[in-house]
Parts: C-alpha cells; sequence; structure tokens
C-alpha cells in the first residue's frame, strides 16, 4: 500500500547520476549530452517513460542536449510504425529530442571501424555455427576455446569480410568477431560476434545490407559520434560496459562513458516486450494500447497524463539496485493530477430508479454544480431534477450493516447539490429484485440545509431520469491478480495470473451534457473514479473508460 502523505518530500537530494555529472562539471567538463536509444520493435512501456524523463530530464537540468537515436541494426524485427508510435510518445511526454539519429546513420562508419579492428588482428571472420559458438566460450567456471578460424590471416580476413558484405554467403554462414581473450572472466569478452549475416530489408536503408552489427559494438561507437557524454543505460547492462570500453579504447574515438541505473519494475504487471507481444498476439488484450497495458499508448488511452507519469518517474527516483516499485504510487500520482484538473460530473455506473412521490408531476428544477472544488476557474454547471431521478444500486441497502449512511427504508440522504429524501417503500420484481425506490423530499432543504437544521451524514450523487444519458462505461483494473506475475509457480505462466475481473463493460446514466465530449476528455465521475472519453466514442455515444479509482482498493484487498 502506497502511504500517500509519505510521498509529498521536501527538497530531494541529488541521485547518483546527478552527483557524477555536478562532479564532472565542478573539473572543468561543462558539456553534457545524453541519449535515449530505443530498438524500433515494439512499443514503449513505462519502463522506457522513466528511462526518457532521466535523460531528457538531465540534459534540461545541465543546461545540456539530449538525442534521440534509434537502436535500428535487426531489420527482422524493426519498422517504421515503431518509430513512429515512439516519437509521438515522447513528444506526448512533454520532451523534444536535440538530434534524431538512427544507427543505421552509421553502418558505413561502423563497417570502416570494423575493418580497422582486422587490420589491427583485433577482428576475424568466424565460420562456425551459432552453436558451435555458443559452446565454445565456455563457463563462468570453464574457459572458453579458441575457434578454429581464430587465426586466419588478416588479409583473410578482410577478404572474407567484404564478401560477407557484399552478399556472397547465407544468412548465418558466417560471423566477424572481435579477438579478445576466450578465458577472459567476464563472458562478453570471449570474442564477441561483431556482425551477423541478414538478407533482410531494412525499414531505411533497403537491401543497400546485408550484414548487421550486434548491440555491443554499434551501442558505444555510435555514442562515440554523436559525442555522448554520458551514455544512461539500465542495469543488466553493467557486465557490457568493459566491452563498451574496449572498442573505443582500441578504435582511439571520442570516449563516451556509459553508466547504469536500475530499471523500473512494477507490482501486478510484466514489462517484457516479449510477454507484452505475446499478450497482443494471443489476444488477451485488445491490442498494444489496451488501457490496461504498461505501454505509454495504453497508459494514454486509459487517461494517464503527461504529468502524472513525469512526477511518477521523479518520485521512484533513481536507484542503483533493482527493486519493485508498487503500482499504487503510479495511481496516486494520477489521482493527484486529475483532482486538481478533471471536471466532475454526475455519472450512474448502476443505475436503480427513485421516484419522489411528493414532487409534483411536470416540474423541472436546475440545480447548480461546482465544475471542480479544486480550481475556482472551473466555474459551474446546470443540471436539471425531476420527480424520477436514477441513483447508484449500491447506495441502497434494505439490511444495512452499521455505519451504513446512505439510504435504507426509513433513512435519510442527500442527494449532491439537491434536497434531502427519505425512502418509504421498495418496489421488487416477481423474482425479488428491487426495481424502484419510492421516496419523500423535504422541500426546505434544496439549498443545501434543512427545514429543522438536522445533519444528514450520507450524500449520494444521482442523474435526472427525464433526460439521463446512457454512456458505455469500461472499468478497468489490474491485468494481474498476482503481485509478481513474472514469480511462477511450477507448471504456470505468466498468463495463468490474468485478472478475469480487468474490464466489465456497463451501460450507465450520465448527465445530458456528456454527450458532447472529445476523446481524450477527463472527469471524475462523482464518488466513483476518474474516467476519460475513449477514441472509439461517437457523436452522441461517448465511451469512457475508468483511469483508476478514488481510492486504492486493491490495499483493502491485500490486507484481509
Amino acid at each position: 500500500m502506497i502511504d500517500e502523505s509519505t510521498t509529498r518530500t521536501e527538497e530531494r537530494s541529488l541521485n547518483f547520476l546527478e552527483e557524477i555529472i555536478e562532479k564532472s562539471i565542478a573539473e572543468g567538463n561543462t558539456r553534457v549530452q545524453t541519449r535515449f536509444p530505443p530498438e524500433p520493435n515494439g512499443y514503449l512501456h513505462i519502463g522506457h517513460a522513466k528511462s526518457i524523463c532521466l535523460n531528457f530530464g538531465l540534459a534540461k537540468k545541465y543546461n545540456g542536449l539530449c538525442n534521440l537515436r534509434f537502436d535500428d541494426t535487426n531489420p527482422v524485427k524493426e519498422d517504421t510504425e515503431y518509430v513512429d508510435s515512439i516519437k509521438e510518445d515522447i513528444k506526448w511526454l512533454g520532451f523534444q529530442w536535440a538530434g534524431e539519429y538512427y544507427a543505421s546513420d552509421y553502418f558505413q562508419q561502423l563497417y570502416d571501424w570494423a575493418v580497422e579492428l582486422i587490420k589491427k588482428d583485433k577482428a576475424y571472420v568466424d565460420d562456425q555455427t551459432q552453436e558451435e559458438i555458443r559452446l565454445g566460450r565456455g563457463t563462468v567456471t570453464v574457459p572458453g576455446k579458441e575457434s578454429p578460424w581464430r587465426n586466419r590471416s588478416v588479409e583473410e580476413n578482410l577478404r572474407l569480410f567484404e564478401e560477407m558484405k557484399d552478399g556472397k554467403y547465407a544468412d548465418g554462414e558466417k560471423v566477424l568477431r572481435a579477438k579478445i581473450d576466450m578465458a577472459h572472466p567476464n563472458m562478453l569478452f570471449r570474442d564477441p560476434i561483431m556482425y551477423r549475416i541478414l538478407h533482410s530489408e531494412h525499414h531505411r536503408t533497403g537491401n543497400k545490407w546485408c550484414i548487421y552489427p550486434m548491440y555491443d559494438y554499434a551501442h558505444g561507437e555510435s555514442d562515440s559520434i554523436e559525442r555522448i557524454t554520458h551514455s544512461i543505460c539500465t542495469l543488466e547492462f553493467d557486465v557490457h560496459r568493459p566491452l563498451y570500453d574496449w572498442f573505443i579504447e582500441q578504435l582511439g574515438i571520442f570516449p563516451s562513458h556509459q553508466y547504469e541505473f536500475a530499471r523500473l519494475n512494477l507490482t501486478y504487471t510484466v514489462m517484457s516486450k516479449r510477454k507484452l507481444l505475446q499478450l497482443v498476439k494471443e489476444n488477451y488484450v485488445s491490442g498494444w494500447d489496451d488501457p490496461r497495458m504498461p505501454t505509454i499508448c495504453g497508459l494514454r488511452r486509459r487517461g494517464y497524463t503527461p504529468a502524472s507519469i513525469r512526477a511518477f518517474a521523479e518520485k521512484v527516483g533513481v536507484a542503483k539496485r533493482d527493486n519493485v516499485i508498487d503500482l499504487g504510487l503510479l495511481e496516486f500520482c494520477i489521482r493527484e493530477d486529475l483532482n486538481k484538473n478533471a471536471q466532475r460530473r454526475m455519472v450512474v455506473l448502476d443505475p436503480i430508479k427513485v421516484v419522489i412521490t411528493d414532487y409534483p408531476e411536470g416540474k423541472t428544477e436546475i440545480m447548480s454544480c461546482v465544475n471542480n472544488p479544486e480550481d475556482e476557474t472551473a466555474g459551474r454547471r446546470d443540471v436539471s431534477f425531476s420527480r424520477e431521478i436514477y441513483i447508484e444500486r449500491s447506495d441502497f441497502m434494505e439490511n444495512p450493516p452499521k455505519k451504513f449512511f446512505r439510504l435504507t427504508v426509513g433513512s435519510e440522504v442527500r442527494l449532491r447539490y439537491s434536497y434531502i429524501i427519505k425512502c418509504q417503500e421498495v418496489i421488487k420484481d416477481e423474482n425479488g429484485n428491487i426495481i424502484e425506490l419510492r421516496c419523500t423530499h423535504d422541500p426546505m432543504s434544496g439549498n443545501g440545509s434543512s427545514s429543522d437544521g438536522r445533519k444528514i451524514k450520507g450524500v449520494i450523487h444521482w442523474v435526472n431520469a427525464a433526460d439521463a444519458l446512457p454512456v458505455e462505461v469500461r472499468l478497468y483494473d489490474r491485468l494481474f491478480s498476482k503481485e509478481a506475475p513474472d514469480n511462477t509457480e511450477e507448471g504456470k505462466t505468466f498468463i495463468d495470473y490474468l485478472n478475469p475481473e480487468s474490464l466489465k463493460v456497463i451501460t450507465a446514466m450520465a448527465e445530458p451534457s456528456m454527450a458532447h465530449i472529445s476523446a481524450g476528455d477527463k472527469f471524475q465521475f462523482e464518488r466513483m473514479g476518474y474516467f476519460v472519453a475513449d477514441y472509439d466514442s461517437t457523436p452522441g455515444k461517448p465511451i469512457f473508460n475508468r483511469t483508476v479509482t478514488l481510492k486504492d482498493s486493491w490495499s483493502k484487498e491485500a490486507k484481509k
């Protein structure tokens, strides 16, 4: 559970990356240049959002620059669809890159540098299969074995590498490997693959190239070309840093340096691109932008705001060790934002009709309602009231428990912005289901007071039955019922922990003004939660997605 009171802190201390930068600046190295380097093989998720906020945020804080560079070195998995979605997500979060670059911009330079390493006898062409190479690397306790092709002459390696480039060989027939140390304790140093053959059309270079650089070779050099001062990666790349440095040192190029921070892990969430792709392909969700997905486009469709995600990234902070963040913190951030900015509306999700028997038939009154009590400039709106209204079914109980301050037979409750009513009779159908409540009202209580000064504890929302607008409401909840769906029990997969209650679609009754909304409009449905108009909406037929409930109901369930 998130203790919301503890999330409001005084001016925070510097994180370890800021300390590194400020020390560097104090030593006279004033230039700060970062980059965000996604691979365009899928949609960005909340973990990427944290990295975006960090890289762009550090550049802004220290008057530096942040590049957007697409790590497009695998044409089999990459597509312009993902490039476009990534750019849209970054802009939506409120950031603008200094320069837009692609690893494919540097293919010729990377090739030339590979040739240089071959000439220095620091790289060679290997004819072994992927399986042979894997077995030859050994283990953490057993040294690797040198390839039988490791000691080819420089001249032969240059010829074979050029023939690889020219398309003479099939996929997997040959690779280019760095010549380092097959007994090195860091297994990444055991002659890592620099280039592989892929006869596949690239989304930018077409069929110009059929050999493509590996991440560990291309990344540091790309940083160096762009003169990146702080190459910030997640913690799993810390073992790659020595290799990153090795290539730069061997080539004698600009010494970019890599720093690692803990990746974001969230409860009730999976972050693996492979698992997210499985959810989409096997139709467990409606797509990458399904509001239950942790993708940025999914969060956007769910009703999350850029400000709430930036605030979340700030509260999570920058750590050196992996940890798991409570999803409740993300939900707290959107509640805080929407509480200040979302307009209020009355919408009854599970309606039951109330007939006010002593209210004149045919009479209609206009009640003045506050649009947002947190924002004095938000103004007010008019809502009609008449003899028949709808209230939430859960706001009435025939046999209530103690401290039930809503409506029951013989009790009173105040209608929000309107009268005090008292339930006199319950009407049921032949199956015993309640279909109607009959109440009386205090005609002197319409201005928030009562005729005899009595205090009413219960206040409930309502809509006028005469002009209520039926709307579709999608009640989204957490996609997984298990806090750590990646931690599977024997014989199960993460799919087994999908929450069967993660989506319920209902027809609710709303104020008639809700007919005139635009996709993306955000509201607090009074007493029910925060909701956003979905882009599936059509004129006069709005559809709303629940962003988040008013309170964290999951933490209460966990305590039971």
